[in-house]
């Protein structure tokens, strides 16, 4: 650290200060500090900071629903996070959500230390495990209900939704249905919300959702609903995953897609771009939220008081599965 000091040209606690993420330094010091760290290729000692510290220099991360495109891409961004601010990130994994099991992975990481946890879960089960945590170090839940966890990032759902149904809208759709999410997941009733206030909002009336449980299979079944139902040209599907599901019940009964009826997902995960068609869908910036997530847990570790975070926009990817409204035979 003295080196890089003198390399920058500052103080070597103005280089602990950079390091650590402080605030207040001017933007050309702390560019001499990096770059003199690349030059020297200096690599903090994690483990001894921690001891001068007298903290562990650990954030926990507890992961549900491992086998979703969403919370698996934010459990990466958030470790990546993690260790580019200079903490180690240690991961408990839940193959369930119930109360006893985050209840027994949040004891878990209090026993090996660490000094924060980033909670993955929109589900109700894991924000009622929040509320009733008495831990003493700091929680932040990403894509839960902003209204319902003190501290919370993510992305803005209500807004996706409504991107995905106003582009429907927009292509002279009315009729457009919506298959949902789990209602017990924060982010599916937040974009059942948004399509319902998007077709309110264009003087609508919007029909009863089709539910889905965020696997493709009940999205096959939805899609199989669907097709029974007359007047339907279009749909807003809660989830990639879930559209590929009535991708192919809308082909096995020979609905053409965007001819026939126009689809939207939610998510762009990476095979959107390839299936037949090619899926528009609304694109989720997970490195944004988990960089969020670790500037708001770190700013508490270091008992400043957490300033609010935007939920992170949406973007709407427009590709092959929608196209106008043409005619009303559809």
């Amino acid at each position: 650290m003295a080196d890089v000091a003198r390399l920058a040209g500052v103080s070597h606690q103005t280089v602990s200060r950079v390091i650590n993420g402080a605030p207040a330094i001017r933007r050309e010091t702390r560019e001499r500090v990096l770059e003199a760290i690349r030059r020297l290729d200096y690599r903090p000692n994690t483990a001894a900071r921690a001891l001068v510290r007298g903290r562990s220099g650990m954030i926990g991360i507890i992961g549900t629903a491992r086998t979703l495109f969403g919370p698996t891409s934010i459990h990466r961004s958030v470790e990546d996070a993690a260790r580019a601010a200079g903490y180690f990130a240690t991961s408990v994994s839940l193959s369930e959500v119930t109360v006893r099991a985050l209840s027994d992975a949040t004891e878990h990481l209090m026993r090996v230390g660490v000094e924060g946890v980033v909670m993955i879960a929109g589900n109700d089960e894991a924000l009622e495990v929040v509320r009733m945590t008495r831990s003493g170090v700091p929680f932040v839940v990403v894509e839960g209900d902003v209204s319902r966890a003190s501290v919370t990032v993510g992305v803005d759902q209500v807004l996706g939704a409504r991107m995905a149904t106003d582009h429907l809208l927009g292509l002279g759709h009315r009729e457009i249905v919506h298959v949902a999410g789990p209602l017990n997941w924060a982010e599916a009733r937040a974009r059942r919300d948004g399509w319902r206030a998007a077709m309110t909002a264009a003087g609508l009336r919007p029909p009863e959702p089709v539910q889905g449980d965020w696997q493709a299979h009940s999205g096959y079944v939805a899609g199989l609903r669907i097709c029974e139902m007359r007047g339907t040209t279009a749909v807003f599907v809660a989830n990639d995953q879930m559209a590929i599901g009535v991708l192919r019940a809308l082909h096995e009964r020979g609905r053409r897609v965007p001819q026939d009826i126009s689809v939207v997902g939610f998510d762009d995960v990476p095979e959107a771009a390839y299936l037949v068609p090619p899926l528009t869908t609304i694109q989720q910036d997970f490195d944004a939220v988990g960089r969020r997530a670790i500037t708001a847990v770190t700013q508490a570790i270091d008992d400043t008081v957490p300033q609010p975070l935007p939920l992170v926009v949406p973007t709407l990817v427009v590709r092959e599965s929608t196209a106008p409204l043409i005619g009303t035979g559809r």
